[in-house]
């Protein structure tokens, strides 16, 4: 088997079916990589940049492909290698990093199908017989009374854990985000005991602060510690993201100044960034993304960064449906892995993409079964959701709004 081509596909389509989410967001894009071959087989992945910038993937995986044509994958570390040493001065971290993460998982698809293995395989095999997971709900839907409907939406669907995001969201107002100390902690705590009240003891429940997406309400270590302890009462599983990601010192302190395990990582690439926040335990839960952090090794070489440190992982996932399922193989194979981040009730660019291997059972995901990463592109799919350009998402400044 030889690599002949390698190709960008870009997408634009419903981002949810989820009533609740598309309130706040309605459509999204996506890019997937394609690695041809000249046998039968063929290989799918994702970069999770699709969905904030599109557009400038195409040309980053074109700066690549002369580095994989002609190649086989009897050696993927190297071929990730040869491609990181390339853009050694500009991919080290950032986006060259994470369009090399979309090139890579298709690899390891390409390497389960021609091995007939499931992509955890290749990486160590699966670690759990079920993983917890959850329903990634995006805002908090106010009023309260919607709030409940979000709850026993994503229940009614098989999930039992939830993650909301910090503040609250109407259609009508926006979002509301207090910045001061004592109104969010007191906010969040009203919120968290609806939501505990609503969804019983047993519920896995946890917060989104979304820090660092709005220049204005942007919250500081004064207030992120105010809001963690007020939050405590509420058995929270995590609370995500409280602090800027240029901020991993005051992350450190969060973690020694609460009992509420903090989450994140979503936003960090390759295991030089990581580092930096893993060495001074910046997270008690960390989250890397195997459509963004750089690759599934970089994922599985995070996952043991934060295990020398006794700390769990959590993946992240919200790109498409490829992203979802690379960050599914990989949760598995990790042994550290605490819970799987979800979409729920996804639209066409999962549905469409999944390829049957995504079994959840009474709120916990099992190991996927299929060869490669289990998932499809066909051509009905390509043409029902043909790109959109400016349908990246990004946070609206002056002279630059998001719409959809």
């Amino acid at each position: 088997m030889t690599i002949t081509d390698v190709r960008t596909v870009l997408l634009t389509g419903p981002c949810t079916n989820d009533p609740f989410l598309r309130e706040a967001r309605k459509l999204r894009s996506a890019a997937f990589i394609e690695i041809f071959t000249d046998g039968p087989h063929t290989g799918l992945g994702e970069t999770y940049a699709g969905y904030f910038c599109p557009e400038a993937v195409p040309a980053i995986v074109d700066f690549f492909k002369p580095i994989l044509v002609g190649q086989n994958v009897d050696d993927i570390p190297e071929l990730w290698r040869r491609m990181y040493q390339c853009g050694n001065f500009w991919c080290r971290v950032g986006l060259g990093t994470i369009v090399i993460n979309g090139i890579e998982a298709a690899l390891y698809d390409l390497k389960g199908k021609l091995e007939d293995k499931p992509v955890h395989a290749l990486l160590g095999g699966a670690k759990f017989d079920r993983l917890p997971c959850y329903a990634t709900g995006g805002p908090s839907n106010y009023p309260k009374e919607k709030l409940a409907r979000k709850i026993d939406h994503y229940f009614s669907l098989g999930f039992r854990g939830i993650k909301v995001g910090s503040g609250s969201f109407s259609a009508e107002k926006g979002f509301y985000s207090p910045s001061d100390a004592k109104e969010a902690a007191d906010f969040e705590a009203d919120k968290a005991a609806f939501m505990r009240a609503h969804a019983g003891k047993d519920a896995w429940i946890m917060f989104d602060g979304h820090m660092g997406n709005s220049p204005h309400r942007t919250w500081d270590l004064e207030v992120a510690t105010a809001v963690a302890r007020a939050l405590e009462p509420f058995d929270l599983f995590f609370l995500e993201e409280p602090l800027h990601y240029t901020d991993p010192w005051g992350y450190a302190e969060l973690c020694k100044a609460t009992t509420v395990p903090i989450a994140g990582g979503e936003c960090l690439t390759a295991t030089y960034e990581w580092k930096v926040f893993t060495k001074q335990d910046s997270f008690d839960i960390g989250q890397p993304d195997a459509s963004f952090t750089g690759g599934l090794g970089e994922f599985m070489a995070v996952a043991r960064l934060l295990e020398e440190r006794g700390r769990k992982i959590a993946t992240h996932a919200w790109g498409a449906g490829a992203s979802l399922m690379q960050n599914v193989h990989a949760g598995f194979a990790a042994p550290n892995t605490c819970i799987l981040e979800i979409a729920p009730d996804y639209a066409g660019l999962h549905s469409e993409l999944i390829d049957g291997g995504l079994v959840i059972r009474d709120g916990y995901a099992l190991p996927p079964d299929r060869p490669g990463l289990g998932v499809v592109l066909t051509e009905e799919t390509r043409r029902r959701y043909p790109f959109k350009p400016g349908s990246g998402e990004f946070n609206s400044v002056p002279g630059k709004i998001l719409r959809d």
